[in-house]
This record gives structure tokens, C-alpha cells and sequence, in this order.
């Protein structure tokens, strides 16, 4: 703590805080409160994963991959299994970090100065460093599964039996996640007024501080958790009998309960009627062309920093690296053009998950989706029509903007006289033969949240649409039939683009049964949430990873030119074992911890 706090803190010639400093001014708590947020994640650093305490989440899922980057270690380690019981203690320790810090914060913040820290700001800071603490126990338990909560700062001088803490079971964790993101919300509600409503950014002094907690984070990390506890990975998975305990306490509830859905549905509903309209809505965009609507307004919500949709993100991140591994190489082209790696690729079962644009799957035989051949289509990125695989045309938006495929027309032109597109072709501008390591894997690159201004700006952790997906996908569980699952599922295709189940015209019928409508909402998470850091902690909580993320890779034929490109071929072959659902604890924390015990097959 003494560390991490000396560039914002004085310190005496010991090192040690001066303690009665830190509270002594508005500056100096404010500083030490941004020691809690200073561990939150910064995802655009997902490649040298778990440097920035970013998660390499992308190419761990079966959306993409980056294996032709060895020096990307963590996620290829975790696509063949091969990661040890050391790899995730950054995560345990630079979680536990701020956790400790959050507490200290929150049990001397009503002593600061009340000349310059006010009871409005002393309340506020509280609620957020206690919505913080319990959210990075929130990341650890979805991790993890049951980690030991520490209601209490550890004296630094503790020994012995003082400093041994057994695995609290997962419900009693859950218990203790909401019930302090329910107090941070009423802490930070208990102060709200005009000036300053709860659910708003705070404000210190004439900034207005985006990624700092609000109410609605409060809520939606309330709902989040309460998603988890209800899922098959923690809802009665008798896969963790055995996970007790040294005193036989069982760590992972053994009865499936279908009521905990409804508690996940119950908070997201909450949430929706608490702050939507009047605080969060769907980003939209609107114009002449309904086609080009849906595709700026799916790809602006990701790259329009705090727009309306957005509950919670990380503020203001370096973007070089993330985009980097999104550019493709260009070789050869106007020096003016931003060039990249081009490692982040997209696999070929993502690509083949987004719908065609009259909003069926590419398998339906009605979807109007041709496998081979080629066709003049202008995507609505373009300025023209060009020669386009069949298989990229015709699709929903959401493709366009989450897919850069061969023959694609570039972002960033640069002052190029001709036009610049991307060749994953043999001998291509960002083919194999350019590099042995900058080079997509799949003959795709990721394109979602890529721009052409290159500037630094924020990640979007957790936004409306993922709540309203929360909501259907909860109430299918214990309220199937529900009206509610089709509507709030509907108003995401709506914003999409793509017809919506159930509309006459377009004649999509809707999923006529629990585990149809189940499919369908795991579909659209899918295709809606792609590249967001959801799916990896999707698949494990739905228990389906060996057949998603153990799932071999195809792509394109990446050592073809002309036809011979376009054929659908093994890339990497992946396997997801039992023990791979969750996280290792590491191994000198067990060594130390007589009480701690490891997660199964580690």
C-alpha cells in the first residue's frame, strides 16, 4: 500500500504515509480513493494480459484468437490448457489490493477534514470505495468461484492463526457483494440532490470525473452477481462436491435453485425501471438510410465515449496497443496510413454467427446466405461496390462493424491517392508472406471499437444492452413464456437493424419453447456483446466451454491466393479441461494459507 500510494502521497524519509495527511485534504483523499480505481482493469491492454490487470478475455473465448503473436502467452497458454497455478496471481493479488485498501478508506473516511472534504463528498467517496471493494470481489468470484471475504484490514503486523483465512462458500460471497453494493448505493442515493444526483458522474471541482461509481453501477453490479449465482456453473454443480473446506464446509451449493434466476431477473428489472429512460437508453443514431442507421448506431456505442448506454467503463485508456493488434499490416501502402499487427483474429465460428441482414442465421434455409461465389456489394463502410465472397454479403450490420474480411475497403485511407484495402491473400498486403507474427491467423482481423482518430478513450465494462440481455435470459429460466423475455430480446434486434421475432412482414417465428428461446438469447448475447469481454464468463457460467472454447479454429485458407484463399481450413486445434472453468489460486498463497484451499485439478 505504501507503494502504491508514494506518487500520490507524501512520504517521511522511512517511506511510511504520513496517516494523518491523507485525510487532512480534499486533494490528498481524493488521491488515495483513486488508489482503489487505479486496480480496475484497463482492457485495451488485453494483449500483454495480465499486465494493466487487463484479462485476456477475447482470445481466451471462441471469438478470436491471437496464437500467431508467441510472445501473447496467456491466452494461447489457455486455449490448450497448458496455463499453470501461477498464471492468475496478478489477478488474486492486485484485486485483494485495492480490497484492502477499500477498507481502510471506507473506516477512516469520516474523520477527514470537514472544512475541505464536505459530508455530501465524505458519503459519496464512502459509497464508491465500498461499490469498488465489492466489485473486484465480484471479479474475483467469477474467477475463482469462492474467495475469502475480509470484512476487516488485516493489522500489518498480524502473525499467525491472524492471517489464515479459509474460502467463504459462494452464496454467503454473493450475500456480501449485494448487500454492499446496496449500501454503496444508498450512500452515495442518501446525498444525491440536484446539483449532484446519484446517478450521474461525480463532479470534483470543475471536472466532471467519468468512471467514477454511480447508483446505477450500484444496481447493475447488484444484478451482475446475482446473474452468476444463478447459472449452472454455481447453481447446484455437482462437479464441485469435492470442493470443501479443510472443516468440511461445501464451498458450491449442491441443489440447483431455480429461484436464484428470478432474484437475477428481479434486480434487472429494478434497474430498467429505476433508470431507463430517464438515465440509460440504447444508443441510436438516425438518418435517411435505416440499413446505415443500425451500423453507425452499433458501432458508435462502443466508440462514443459515455454515451447514454454505457452504466460503467474504464476512462480515458491508451488505445496504441488494442489497435494495433486490430490493424492489419498494410505493406505497401501510403505511409500516411496507420499500419498495424494485425494478430487479433476473428474466428471463423464468430464470423459465422452474425445473422444475415434479413435477420435469420446463415443455417436457415430462408436466410438468402450463400456459402461460395462472389457478388459486386458495397458494404456501408464503403464508397463502392467492389467483388465480395458471397458469404460477407448480405449481413446484419453488426457484422460490418465487428469483421474486417478480405477485399474489405480500410478505415483510414490516409491521404492515399487509391483506394486501400486489405489483403489476407498469400502474397497480400497483410498476408503470410509480409510477417511470421504480424499476420491474422484466420484471414479475419476483429474490427469492433477500432477508429480512425487513433486518440485515447474509454472501454465500456458493462452497458444497457447487456442488462436488457441479463433480464430475457433470466426470466426464460423460471418465467418462460413470459411477455417481457421477447421484448426486451426484440428491442436488441430492433437497435440492430434485423427483424424481430414474432413480426408478421418478416414471418421469424418466435422460439417456441424454453430451450429454443434459451439458444436464441444466447445467440444474440453472442453476436450484440462480441468482443466485449462477455462471452469467456459466458460460456464457462452456462458450463458449454469444451464444446465453444475447446472447439478447434477455421478461418480462411491463409497460405492461398485468389480461390484458393477462400476455402474454410483448420487453423488450431483447442482443448478446455474440467479444471480450466476455474482460475487457479496461486500457488505460494496456498503454501502460506494452511486454510486455503485449490480449485479442482490444479
Amino acid at each position: 500500500m505504501t507503494s502504491s500510494c508514494s506518487k500520490y502521497l507524501n512520504t517521511v524519509p522511512g517511506g511510511l504515509l504520513v496517516e494523518d495527511s491523507i485525510f487532512s485534504s480534499l486533494t490528498n483523499t481524493n488521491a488515495y480513493l483513486a488508489q482503489i480505481y487505479a486496480n480496475v482493469p484497463d482492457e485495451f491492454n488485453q494483449r500483454f494480459a495480465p499486465s494493466g490487470y487487463a484479462g485476456p478475455w477475447t482470445p481466451a473465448s471462441d471469438e478470436a484468437n491471437n496464437y500467431e503473436q508467441p510472445a501473447v502467452s496467456t491466452g494461447n497458454a489457455m486455449n490448450q490448457s497448458t496455463w499453470d497455478v501461477n498464471i492468475g496471481g496478478t489477478y488474486w493479488v492486485n484485486f485483494y489490493k485495492p480490497v484492502r485498501t477499500a477498507t481502510d478508506f471506507i473506516s477512516k473516511i469520516d474523520g477527514a477534514n470537514p472544512v475541505e472534504v464536505s459530508d455530501f463528498l465524505k458519503a459519496h467517496f464512502k459509497g464508491e470505495a465500498r461499490a469498488l471493494r465489492a466489485i473486484f470481489y465480484f471479479w474475483m468470484l467469477r474467477l475463482y468461484g469462492p474467495v475469502p471475504i475480509l470484512p476487516n484490514v488485516i493489522p500489518a503486523n498480524a502473525s499467525g492463526d491472524a492471517i489464515l483465512y479459509a474460502r467463504t462458500p459462494f452464496d454467503s460471497c454473493v450475500s456480501y457483494i449485494t448487500g454492499q453494493l446496496d449500501s454503496a448505493y444508498n450512500e452515495i442515493e442518501s446525498v444525491s440532490n440536484s446539483s449532484h444526483p446519484g446517478d450521474q458522474p461525480i463532479s470534483i471541482g470543475s471536472n466532471v470525473e467519468y468512471g467514477r461509481i454511480t447508483s446505477g453501477v450500484c444496481k447493475a453490479y447488484i444484478e451482475q452477481t446475482l446473474m452468476l449465482a444463478a447459472s449452472p456453473l454455481f447453481n447446484g454443480n455437482t462437479d464441485y462436491a469435492g470442493l470443501k473446506n479443510p472443516d468440511g464446509t461445501q464451498l458450491i451449493p449442491q441443489q440447483y435453485d431455480v429461484t436464484k434466476w428470478k432474484k437475477a431477473a428481479d434486480a434487472a428489472k429494478a434497474f430498467i425501471d429505476e433508470f431507463v429512460p430517464n438515465t440509460y437508453g440504447l444508443y441510436t443514431e438516425t438518418g435517411s438510410d435505416s440499413f446505415t442507421n443500425a451500423y453507425n448506431s452499433c458501432r458508435d456505442v462502443i466508440t462514443n465515449d459515455w454515451n447514454k448506454e454505457w452504466v460503467w467503463g474504464y476512462s480515458n485508456g491508451s488505445t496504441g496497443t488494442y489497435e494495433y493488434d486490430m490493424t492489419p499490416k498494410l505493406v505497401g501502402e501510403d505511409p500516411s496510413v496507420q499500419k498495424g499487427g494485425g494478430f487479433l483474429s476473428a474466428n471463423q465460428s464468430m464470423v459465422d454467427a452474425f445473422f444475415t441482414s434479413n435477420g435469420r442465421t446463415i443455417t436457415d434455409p430462408l436466410s438468402g446466405y450463400q456459402s461460395s461465389g462472389f457478388s459486386n456489394f458495397q458494404a456501408p463502410y464503403d464508397v463502392q461496390q467492389r467483388s465480395t465472397y458471397n458469404p460477407w454479403t448480405n449481413r446484419e450490420p453488426r457484422f460490418y462493424v465487428d469483421i474486417t474480411y478480405n477485399n474489405s475497403y480500410w478505415l483510414d485511407q490516409g491521404s492515399s491517392s487509391s483506394q486501400v484495402l486489405v489483403n489476407y491473400e498469400l502474397h497480400g498486403n497483410s498476408g503470410r508472406l509480409q510477417s511470421t507474427t504480424d499476420v491474422s491467423s484466420t484471414g479475419y482481423n476483429v474490427r469492433k471499437n477500432l477508429t480512425v482518430s487513433h486518440n485515447n478513450r474509454s472501454w465500456p465494462y458493462i452497458r444497457l444492452a447487456q442488462i436488457y440481455l441479463d433480464y430475457s435470459e433470466a426470466l426464460n429460466e423460471y418465467d418462460p413464456g413470459n411477455p417481457d423475455i421477447l421484448k426486451y430480446l426484440n428491442l436488441i434486434r430492433q437497435r440492430a437493424g434485423i427483424p424481430i421475432y414474432g413480426n408478421g412482414a418478416s414471418d421469424i417465428s418466435i422460439p417456441p419453447s424454453q430451450d429454443s428461446m434459451r439458444l436464441a438469447i444466447w445467440h444474440e448475447r453472442q453476436v450484440e456483446l462480441a468482443f466485449e469481454q462477455v462471452r469467456y464468463f459466458d460460456l464457462r457460467r452456462w458450463k458449454i466451454a469444451p464444446q465453444t472454447m475447446g472447439a478447434d479454429v477455421y478461418g480462411m485458407n491463409m497460405f492461398g491466393d485468389g480461390d484458393a484463399f477462400y476455402q474454410k481450413t483448420l487453423e488450431q486445434r483447442r482443448r478446455f479441461l474440467p479444471r480450466d472453468y476455474l482460475w487457479p489460486i496461486p500457488n505460494n498463497e496456498i503454501l502460506k494459507d494452511k486454510l486455503l484451499v485449490q480449485n479442482p485439478g490444479w
